[in-house]
């Protein structure tokens, strides 16, 4: 199969909260604020550690050559678990090339300690060729191969003073960047409610990470000029069959780049 880019959004785990720093009683947004006041406090910023996250949502786009698919893992109602065991056991079933911005760093260590707390197998992304010889020199786990790519890592040369904004780097390709929303509005986002808004919000992003994406094969040589024209082209007619507000924006805003 072709690649599978991916983003997660995620929400503080307030019941881990509760268990670690001796919380119970209080609500989910005050153990949100407690807990991001404690880590301030200790770190001088807000960020919490990648195992005090809880995944809320994980957006994919699967692509090759002359297909795209963009959606959300599992019903809007479903819990950690069941987006969790979705993404290891499609990874599992197809074996895709993953594609990422910060994975390594964020997204892929938050999704380890997710799937330790539930017991979920993953036994494919784990292979480093004990099973399967082909593994050996090109799994998931390396930071140097190329089974996942971490566009942010692998465009900063493995050298951290050099990473850059997924926004940032989308916008100065000529791609839409962030629409209205970021990371730091999830949380409150999620108390309120609106896990759609989220989720449409990791789609767009998933999307940016798509577009840079083509945009690096087409520097290494992967992909012509044509070749990633045609698959832009392919994904407008996609986002445009589907007819829903944050792909309509998405779109609109692409376009008018261009003009």
């Amino acid at each position: 199969m072709g690649v599978l880019v991916f983003d997660i959004e995620t929400v503080p785990d307030f019941e881990a909260g509760r268990k670690i720093h001796d919380l119970e009683g209080l609500d989910d947004a005050e153990v949100g604020k407690a807990m991001l006041h404690l880590r301030r406090q200790q770190t001088g910023h807000e960020f919490l550690p990648h195992h005090l996250h809880r995944v809320v949502a994980i957006s994919c786009v699967m692509a090759s050559h002359d297909s795209v698919k963009v959606w959300s893992l599992g019903e809007q109602d479903a819990g950690e678990a069941e987006l969790v065991t979705r993404f290891f056991d499609g990874i599992d079933r197809f074996t895709p090339d993953l594609v990422s911005w910060n994975g390594s760093g964020f997204d892929l260590p938050v999704l380890h300690y997710r799937a330790m707390v539930h017991g979920i197998a993953a036994p494919r992304y784990w292979e480093v060729g004990d099973e399967d010889r082909d593994f050996k020199w090109n799994n998931y786990q390396s930071r140097f191969h190329w089974r996942h790519l971490d566009l942010m890592d692998v465009l900063a040369g493995f050298q951290m003073r050099a990473n850059a904004k997924l926004d940032q780097v989308a916008m100065l390709c000529g791609f839409p960047g962030k629409l209205g929303m970021d990371g730091s509005k999830v949380m409150d986002t999620w108390l309120g409610g609106d896990l759609q808004a989220i989720r449409d919000y990791c789609e767009t992003d998933v999307l940016n990470t798509y577009l840079v994406y083509l945009r690096f094969e087409r520097m290494r040589g992967k992909l012509s000029s044509a070749e990633e024209a045609a698959r832009q082209g392919l994904l407008k007619e996609w986002l445009q069959g589907e007819g829903k507000p944050h792909f309509d924006e998405f779109l609109a805003t692409w376009e008018g780049m261009s003009d």
